[in-house]
């Protein structure tokens, strides 16, 4: 039995359904190739979890970020299996959404 690497909270499922139909307005292909990258490098921080950075101005210590294009994946690295908080635009307000 195969153990699952990473889960995405509520929330970070959300971010990337919104995430998904504001692109699939526009383009659908460009939509799907967001969030395939978007899989692929939750699925290289499960492998390597303390690849991503801390950002004390955003959040404690307890979270890591790894950008891709205009978002940031948001989870806790010390999870098994790595838990994904929030996939959220790096332009809004992370503090206050976290």
């Amino acid at each position: 039995m195969r153990r699952k690497r990473y889960v995405l909270s509520r929330l970070a499922a959300d971010d990337v359904d919104d995430i998904w139909e504001f692109i699939a307005k526009r383009n659908i292909d460009a939509a799907d190739r967001v969030i395939d990258e978007l899989y692929h490098a939750i699925g290289k921080l499960a492998e390597m979890p303390q690849m991503g950075h801390v950002r004390e101005d955003l959040a404690d210590r307890t979270h890591r970020f790894w950008p891709v294009r205009d978002f940031l994946i948001i989870y806790h690295p010390d999870t098994k299996p790595l838990e994904v908080v929030r996939v959220l635009r790096g332009a809004r307000d992370i503090p206050g959404l976290l």
